[in-house]
């Protein structure tokens, strides 16, 4: 064997751990795909910011479940006429959602919005399909939706 073979091939066996590491990295037994599959299959929740969110409560308050996902203090200071209280700290926030119907509609809402995220992201991984974000209820107030206090 020649000196120029002999490098070519040392050359070769340099490379054929990286090429087969590339191999490996580009083999897919499923978990990426299985994991964009899931995240195709899991809706994700629609999130309004107040005006929005006021006017989609006004268009549909009969047909949707208004959720007011804040504290029982926050709840008992004002919250949006006919809303439910359903606390997202709540240890058995998930529990209490279990038993209502996935198929439903619902709009959520906090102090400031982030909680109701949250809250409706939860929902959504849980297999509910028309989960709404409509934000913070102060800003929900100003652009007209009806509290009680």
């Amino acid at each position: 064997m020649t000196i120029r073979a002999k490098g070519s091939l040392m050359l070769l066996l340099g490379l054929l751990p990286l090429a087969l590491a590339l191999a490996a990295c580009t083999e897919d037994e499923g978990g990426s795909d299985a994991a964009a599959t899931e995240a195709e299959a899991t809706p994700s929740p629609r999130t309004l910011d107040e005006a929005d969110g006021a006017a989609e409560l006004a268009e549909r308050a009969d047909e949707v479940t208004l959720i007011d996902v804040r504290t029982p203090a926050e709840h008992a200071q004002g919250h949006l006429v006919g809303a439910e209280l359903i606390d997202w700290q709540s240890p058995d926030f998930r529990d209490q959602v279990d038993g209502l119907d996935r198929d439903g509609a619902y709009l959520l809402y906090c102090r400031s919005g982030n909680r109701s995220g949250q809250a409706a992201r939860a929902m959504a991984e849980m297999g509910f399909t028309d989960v709404t974000n409509i934000g913070g209820f102060d800003g929900l107030v100003r652009e007209g939706a009806e509290a009680q206090r």
